[in-house]
C-alpha cells in the first residue's frame, strides 16, 4: 500500500498521465464529433499515423512545429473527405470504409515516409516542442511540475475539449450537428442539412484526431516510426462509448486510461520477478472493466452508422 500511494503521490506520474492521455483527447474528440453526427469512423488508426507522419515530415522538410500540426490536421481532414464521400454521399457502409481507411493511410504513411526519408538504420529526428514553464504556476510545489510543464499541445487538447463540450451543448450549430445524427429527417425539416454537416462533423473530427498522431511526432517523440500507434485509435473508440458521447467525459476517460498506463509504466521498475506482459495488460484491463460499466447507460446516437437519403424515412 505504501508502494502505492508513493507512485500515486509523484508530480511525475501525474506529468506523464498529462503526455499520455494528449494524443487520446485529440483522437477520441475526432471520433465523438463524427459519431455525434452520425458517421462511425473505424478509420482513427490510419488516420493517426498518417497525421504523425505528415506533421513530422513537413517539420523535417522546414516547417515550424505549429505549421506541422496543420499540415497533419489538413491531410487528416482530406481522409475525412474521402470517408465522407462514401459514407454520406454513395451511402456504402460505414464499418467497411473505416476499416478501408485504417489499413490505406497506414499503408500510404509508411509508403511516403519510404519515399522521402531515405533509409537508415536510426529514424532521422525533429526539435520537438518544449515544455512551457508558467512563472508563478510551473514553480509550485507538486502541482507545477505536475500540470504545468506540460507543451503547448497538451494545453490546446484540454481547450478543444472544453470548447467542443461547449458547441455542441450551447450552441444552434451544435444543436444541429447533434440532430443530425440523432433524427436527420426531423434536422431537415428545421432548414438543416444533414449532409452538410456529417461532412463538416467527420472532416473536422479527423482533423483532430491526425492532430493527435502529430503529437507523438512532434511533442512526445521526435522521430516517425509506421508502428507508432500502437492501438491508441481502437482505445479511442472504445472511450467514445465510455464517455457515453460527450467531451467533459470523454477527457475524462482519456485521463483516467493514461493514469492506468503511467502507473503500470512505474510499477515495472518496482516490482520485480512478475513478466512485464502482466503490467502491460493492466491499463487495458482496468479499462474494459470501467467501459462495461459506463456502456450500460451509454445512450447511442439514434442515427448513428444509419446512411441518410432525401425524401426516405
Amino acid at each position: 500500500m505504501t508502494l502505492v500511494f508513493d507512485i500515486v503521490a509523484s508530480a511525475g506520474l501525474w506529468a506523464a498521465v498529462l503526455r499520455i492521455a494528449t494524443p487520446l483527447i485529440f483522437g477520441t474528440l475526432g471520433a465523438l464529433l463524427s459519431e455525434r453526427s452520425g458517421v462511425l469512423n473505424l478509420g482513427i488508426e490510419g488516420i493517426m499515423t498518417f497525421g504523425a507522419m505528415a506533421g513530422w515530415l513537413a517539420v523535417f522538410n522546414g516547417a515550424d512545429l505549429w505549421t506541422g500540426l496543420l499540415a497533419a490536421a489538413l491531410s487528416g481532414a482530406m481522409f475525412g473527405l474521402l470517408h465522407a464521400v462514401m459514407t454520406v454521399t454513395l451511402g456504402l457502409s460505414q464499418h467497411v470504409t473505416g476499416l478501408g481507411i485504417t489499413l490505406f493511410a497506414s499503408s500510404l504513411s509508411y509508403y511516403v515516409f519510404r519515399l522521402t526519408v531515405p533509409l537508415a538504420s536510426t529514424p532521422p529526428t525533429v526539435t520537438p516542442f518544449q515544455p512551457i514553464f508558467i512563472r508563478g504556476l510551473s514553480d509550485l510545489p507538486f502541482v507545477g511540475p505536475a500540470f504545468f510543464t506540460q507543451t503547448a499541445p497538451t494545453y490546446l487538447s484540454i481547450v478543444i475539449a472544453l470548447l467542443l463540450a461547449y458547441i455542441l451543448f450551447r450552441t444552434p450549430f451544435g444543436l444541429a450537428l447533434r440532430m443530425s445524427g440523432e433524427n436527420p429527417h426531423a434536422a431537415e425539416s428545421q432548414g438543416v442539412n444533414p449532409v452538410t454537416m456529417r461532412y463538416i462533423a467527420v472532416m473536422a473530427g479527423n482533423a483532430l484526431m491526425a492532430v493527435g498522431g502529430a503529437f507523438l511526432t512532434l511533442s512526445a517523440f521526435n522521430s516517425f516510426f509506421p508502428t507508432m500507434m500502437q492501438g491508441r485509435g481502437w482505445i479511442c473508440i472504445a472511450l467514445v462509448v465510455f464517455a457515453s458521447w460527450r467531451p467533459g467525459r470523454a477527457l475524462f476517460g482519456a485521463l483516467l486510461f493514461a493514469f492506468f498506463d503511467a502507473f503500470q509504466l512505474r510499477l515495472q521498475t518496482v516490482l520485480e520477478g512478475v513478466p512485464y506482459q502482466v503490467f502491460l495488460m493492466i491499463p487495458y484491463i482496468l479499462s474494459i472493466a470501467a467501459l462495461a460499466i459506463m456502456a450500460r447507460r451509454a445512450r447511442v446516437p439514434q442515427a448513428l452508422m444509419q446512411p441518410y437519403r432525401r425524401g426516405e424515412r
